[in-house]
């Protein structure tokens, strides 16, 4: 199997302008990326590994690669409340988290749900709601709000 990294790459970076666009984030893609990732991995530790493997199956390459990228299969502490992901996210996105959700714990909500809604066009909706019947359920609001199944 061949492998065509430019094709990922203009993939990716086609996937990040859209995303930043829908995010209202003019064509700020780093900033983009960043939310994007810490999102995902917020996720990621929230949602078992069997969960992760079926949701990061029917995701395109380049952000499959994203979601695994430092991903340790340790046990990690139990995220059960809202403000516990929304500072999780905050956690991953690291000191960019200042600039990028401005303080707001509201605009880390605004971008979790907008991105959940923007990955509709790759994740199924039967893989939503999987992910969704595991979640606890103060956060299932926050991450599956608007998500049609």
């Amino acid at each position: 199997m061949a492998f065509n990294f430019n094709q990922y790459a203009s993939e990716g970076n086609h996937f990040l302008k859209t995303y930043a666009s829908e995010m209202d984030m003019g064509e700020n893609r780093e900033k983009a990326g960043r939310i994007l990732v810490a999102i995902l991995h917020a996720l990621r530790d929230v949602i078992s590994t069997e969960e992760s493997l079926q949701f990061i199956a029917q995701l395109p390459m380049f952000l499959k690669a994203s979601y695994v990228n430092g991903w340790s299969l340790k046990k990690k502490k139990k995220i059960k409340r809202k403000a516990d992901f929304v500072e999780r996210v905050k956690k991953y996105d690291g000191p960019a988290a200042v600039n990028d959700f401005e303080y707001s714990d509201e605009l880390v909500e605004n971008y979790v749900s907008a991105t959940f809604i923007f990955l509709q066009k790759y994740v199924s909706a039967g893989e939503f709601s999987d992910i969704r019947d595991g979640l606890p359920k103060d956060l299932k609001p926050l991450i599956f709000s608007n998500i049609v199944t």
